[in-house]
This record gives structure tokens, sequence and C-alpha cells, in this order.
């Protein structure tokens, strides 16, 4: 009798803190698994815009001849964050791989707000049904992927939590669970400043 209770303490103490490791560890690739898959969410509409643009770009040409330079801009950013995308891909929440991401990001919607600011100023341009239906398929797709980047920061989030809680943070270290970096909005500075009214 003795000899059962002396065993049961034992399996607690010694496999009652096993599992509480495990379930930790778990949890934290969980967590992992999650903004990987939520990154990859965002991933398939980055694809779609990049593959959106060249068309844009395309059917532009022929109404905005002498605007190349906006028009090899915009091509040049496209293919850049593209890349960034593919290297972000490849390791997501890594932060050197999210900052350039976002800046691409960043530099992409800046020449695309021109392209189109450019296209504003050619009525037959504006008028084309490519034009419009390519426009209206950007816009989407970038509510589409405003949409995805939640969903993706809302899980660096939880990761990062676990990961800096302790006893997380414990084992965080021990596991080589590193911190996930957010992404960011893509708009510059300028742009998220309120718009001021005077009367």
């Amino acid at each position: 009798m003795g000899g059962a209770i002396g065993l049961i303490i034992f399996l607690v103490i010694v496999i009652a803190p096993v599992v509480w490791i495990i379930s930790i560890y778990n949890g934290l690739v969980a967590a992992r698994n999650r903004f990987k898959n939520a990154f990859a969410q965002i991933d398939v509409q980055l694809k779609r815009r990049y593959d959106l643009i060249p068309n844009l770009v395309e059917t532009a040409k022929g109404y905005i001849k002498h605007e190349r330079e906006t028009l090899e801009a915009v091509i040049k950013a496209r293919n850049v964050a593209l890349a960034a995308a593919q290297a972000a891909g490849a390791n997501p929440g890594n932060p050197a791989a999210m900052q350039g991401l976002n800046q691409a990001e960043g530099a992409l919607t800046g020449v695309l707000g021109r392209l189109l600011a450019v296209a504003e100023a050619y009525p037959d341009l504006k008028a084309n049904q490519n034009m419009l239906a390519l426009q209206e398929e950007l816009t989407s797709t970038e509510n589409k992927v405003s949409f995805a980047r939640q969903g993706y920061n809302d899980s660096v989030m939880e990761y990062n939590v676990k990961r800096e809680s302790f006893p997380g943070n414990i084992f965080a270290g021990m596991f080589n669970f590193g911190p996930a970096e957010q992404l960011q909005a893509t708009e510059s500075p300028e742009e998220r400043k309120a718009p001021q009214v005077k009367f």
C-alpha cells in the first residue's frame, strides 16, 4: 500500500511538470503556426495584387505615353514588393523581412497612387472599361489585404504574448521561439494625419 502511494507521488512529481512543459511548448508551436497561416492569407492577396499591376500599367500605357517614368516606377516598385513578399513568406514574423515588406508595400502604394492620380487627368483612360475593371479589382484586393493583415497582426500579438508571458518566456528562450513582427499599414506618415478642416 505504501509503495503504491509512493509511486503515485513520484509520478505526480515527475509526470506533472513534464506534461506542463509539453503543453507550454505545444501552445507556442500552435501560436507560431497560426501567425504563419495568417501570413499565407496575406501572401495570396499580395500575389493577386502583384498580378493585377502589370495589367493596369499595360492598360494605362496606351493613353499616357509621356508618363513613362511613372509607369516604370510602378513596375519597379511592384518587383521590389514581390521580392520582399517572397522573403517574408519564407520566414513569416521575421522582423527584418516584415520591415522590408512594410517599406516595399509603402513605396508600391505611393507609386500606384501617383499612377491613379495621373490617370484621372486622361478622360479616355478614366472611361476605359479595362481600366475601370482593374481599378475595381485592385480596390477589392486592397480591402482583402487589409482584412488579412488584421488577422495576421492579431495572430502575431497572441504569439508574442505567449512567448513573453511567464512561464512561456522561459521555454520560448530555451526552444528558440523568437519574436514575430507585425505588418504595419502601408500609408505614408502624411496619409495617416487627419485632414484639417478650416472654416
